[in-house]
């Protein structure tokens, strides 16, 4: 397993003059960065290409940011803007040397309705057929597409491993997998542990973030057993801590990031990988 770090800590938007943070990420001890690109004007991939391979760093991870015009369940042109901003972030990825797209690859995030049950069969046979096309792209390209549930303040869509597995089952596509974040299973899984084993070989990729968002390792999240959960489904993708603080406004608020949740946002990555390395 490798150990990687969101660039959402730091900066928002990400850009070429991002990969300034490069340098004190390797400092730390990274292994894989994981990249938000929220929109694909905003980078030259060969450029970041180069400023890895010169810090001896992998793009792991890109992130898809899904705003309120992405959204495989909504509107027609929500769903065709949504689909294209994926397809062009995996042509990045080649570039990059990124094998995985990850996150809520379904939906706007934020979107969480009480809809009818006819209705969200609907929105479910829109996403299926979405990520058919999506995956069919990623398999064409040597990716993989690792789907994230969230938890119920941020989507009514999935929130959980069955949900996700399900999900997974109706595309049937070998390069769908599945993205499990403990901040997102510690208020909709029963047993932490007991998901990662339900995803299994499944399992794609994996965000580990505190209880509260904060440094893995200073919450209570049974660490112990993620850990031997991981081990038992022979997990060999990358771990990223992905957390946000008040220091980046836009992606604070997005997040709900109303405190300072830890002293400072390097402590976060410092302490995060030191608890990792030794824990995992």
């Amino acid at each position: 397993m490798r150990i990687g770090i969101n660039t959402f800590l730091f900066t928002s938007p990400f850009t070429n003059e991002s990969t300034k943070l490069f340098k004190t990420f390797k400092k730390w001890g990274f292994d894989t960065v994981e990249i938000p690109i929220e929109d694909p004007s905003h980078i030259d991939p060969a450029h970041v290409k180069k400023e890895l391979d010169k810090n001896g760093l992998a793009c792991g991870s890109v992130c898809a940011c899904m705003g309120p015009d992405r959204d495989l369940r909504g509107t027609a042109e929500q769903q065709k803007t949504g689909l294209e901003y994926m397809m062009k972030l995996i042509d990045q990825m080649v570039v990059l040397g990124c094998p995985s797209l990850i996150g809520p690859v379904y939906s706007a995030v934020g979107r969480a309705d009480a809809v009818p049950a006819d209705e969200y069969k609907q929105q479910w046979k829109a996403v299926v057929n979405n990520l058919r096309k999506l995956c069919d792209y990623a398999e064409e390209k040597g990716r993989q597409v690792c789907l994230e549930p969230l938890n119920r303040f941020e989507t009514d869509f999935i929130n959980t491993v069955d949900q996700a597995l399900k999900m997974v089952k109706d595309v049937g596509s070998p390069v769908l997998k599945l993205h499990l974040d403990t901040f997102h299973m510690n208020i909709e899984e029963k047993n932490q542990a007991a998901a990662i084993k339900k995803a299994g070989k499944l399992l794609g990729h994996f965000h580990a973030c505190g209880s509260d968002r904060g440094t893995p390792g200073s919450d209570h999240i049974d660490w112990k057993q993620i850990a031997a959960a991981l081990k038992s489904v022979k997990y060999k993708g990358d771990v990223v801590i992905e957390s946000f603080t008040t220091d980046v406004k836009v992606i604070a608020r997005a997040a709900a990031i109303w405190r300072r949740i830890e002293p400072t946002r390097d402590e976060i990555a410092v302490k995060g990988i030191k608890f990792l390395k030794k824990t995992l």
